[in-house]
């Protein structure tokens, strides 16, 4: 048996500021850096150790997985690219959530965070980061699954949301019911190249 397990970067300091961020380049909040360590003694506990480990160019994508490679006592080389980007919310990047529903309506902001197909202004839809992640995920991420290595994709929730839709487990319609948490590492088991079932790792 082999793992895929896709990783959403710990709490980022506009994740905290609830702000829209997007390609903003942001760090981690403290409380951000306390969820990556966590994620990494999950992963020591579930003593799964990484082949190959693929992050963003953002780099608390990337810082997270540092964080939680560290304390599960495990060195990388990490392969970045800005295909595994966050989802580019354009002229909303920097904008507070709550004082843009009072702006916009709470409606239609609604449609720009959560259509599958509609981008915010000057932004990117969901259906629009699908077009960028799943050729990257079909060309280096699969191949490693496939040949039965364990594999960490340290990523964003966009990005995530993306990745579940390309693995078959949401479709564009039901895309809005998953919930991917900030740090919490969600584990898929494959075994001899079939995908079996896939969990969040909780602490014991």
């Amino acid at each position: 048996m082999n793992y895929l397990v896709l990783l959403r970067h710990g709490e980022s300091v506009w994740n905290k500021e609830n702000r829209f961020t997007g390609f903003q380049d942001v760090a981690l909040s403290e409380n951000g850096v306390s969820e990556a360590k966590k994620a990494g003694t999950l992963i020591k506990e579930k003593n799964i150790v990484f082949d190959t480990v693929f992050t963003s160019t953002q780099k608390r994508a990337y810082h997270t997985a540092e964080l939680a490679l560290d304390v599960a006592g495990q060195e990388h080389d990490f392969t970045r690219h800005d295909d595994l980007r966050e989802r580019d919310y354009g002229d909303l990047t920097g904008l507070n959530k709550d004082e843009t529903r009072e702006k916009f309506g709470a409606e239609q902001v609604h449609i720009w965070r959560r259509s599958y197909d509609t981008p915010p202004p000057g932004g990117e839809s969901l259906k629009d980061v699908v077009a960028r992640v799943q050729p990257y995920y079909e060309t280096f991420i699969h191949p490693q699954v496939a040949e039965g290595k364990n594999v960490l994709l340290a990523a964003h929730g966009n990005t995530l949301r993306a990745m579940l839709i390309i693995l078959g487990e949401y479709t564009p319609e039901n895309i809005n019911e998953a919930e991917i948490p900030t740090g919490v590492p969600l584990v898929f088991e494959f075994e001899s190249g079939v995908k079996g079932q896939n969990y969040f790792l909780k602490a014991a």
